[in-house]
């Protein structure tokens, strides 16, 4: 008779899942069922598994999931933002924003290498972090591991952003011990190099925090221009026209805001970019 046991998936190297049962670490492959009914195991994917075969027999169900990084049941997301080597990416910060808040999992933004930015940047950078703060989403330093302590404790965590950003030197600040692979920002490319190769969780206190591999774009064709909208949380509902989408309409009380400084001027742009690049890979698909 199999021993069935209830674990969750913390690391995937190619086909092989390690599944954490209590304290206790199995090496299990998944049913191939599971290919065959489209339904990838994801590390966070609670699982049942059968520890004398080591085989994964269900994957529960779960709350979310991303795409990119590959992993399910997150509470929290924290988006590694470098203001500097590589350059702050506005558009990619407002694209990860979109995914994380889409997918209904809280957004923290953690701005790293601001020791590298001159005065009149720091000053511009002030503007954008306390910007994010004042419509309600977390935005931090990296040097700033309590306030980061509080904000995720008891959570599954996953670190997205640009390769590069500094996602594991954040995770070696938070705790030393760990130790991870960094690597320096390719000088031709302007990028970072990838050190992280494959998902996998990390106990941290009462958390657990995935490290991913990076990456400098992202797709948003799953989405619609009314889910981008929805995410874009500052925008609000206060247009004269209820089905407003911000763009060519006249009364647009979002467009006045942008105008009149309330709304930050590079949020409405990179909103604008995101709902004409949904928009034209729509049309592209349906010729």
């Amino acid at each position: 008779m199999n021993n069935k046991q209830e674990g969750k998936i913390v690391r995937i190297i190619s086909n092989l899942c390690t599944v954490k049962v209590d304290d206790k670490l199995y090496d299990c492959k998944p049913r191939g069922k599971f290919y065959i009914q489209n339904k990838i195991p994801l590390v966070g994917d609670r699982v049942i598994i059968d520890t004398d075969n080591n085989y994964i027999l269900d994957i529960l169900e779960r709350k979310n999931s991303l795409k990119r990084p590959m992993i399910a049941n997150v509470d929290v997301t924290i988006i590694v933002t470098s203001v500097k080597e590589p350059d702050l990416s506005l558009l990619l910060l407002d694209k990860l924003l979109c995914l994380v808040l889409f997918n209904k999992i809280k957004p923290i933004i953690c701005f790293s290498k601001t020791d590298l930015l001159n005065v009149e940047e720091y000053k511009e950078f002030e503007k954008i972090y306390h910007y994010y703060n004042k419509i309600g989403i977390n935005a931090i330093k990296n040097t700033e591991v309590d306030k980061l302590d509080k904000l995720i404790d008891g959570k599954l965590v996953v670190l997205t952003g640009q390769s590069g950003a500094g996602k594991s030197t954040l995770l070696n600040r938070i705790n030393p011990e760990l130790d991870l692979e960094t690597n320096e920002i390719s000088k031709a490319l302007g990028r970072g190099k990838h050190t992280t190769r494959h998902t996998e969780t990390l106990k941290y206190k009462n958390s657990y925090i995935s490290d991913t591999p990076g990456f400098s774009s992202l797709d948003l064709t799953d989405l619609t221009k009314e889910d981008i909208k929805n995410t874009f949380i500052e925008f609000g509902n206060d247009c004269y026209f209820s089905d407003c989408n911000h763009l060519k309409e006249n009364k647009c009380v979002v467009k006045e805001k942008v105008n009149d400084g309330i709304i930050l001027k590079s949020r409405y742009d990179n909103y604008v970019k995101m709902v004409d690049e949904v928009e034209s890979k729509r049309i592209i698909y349906k010729k």
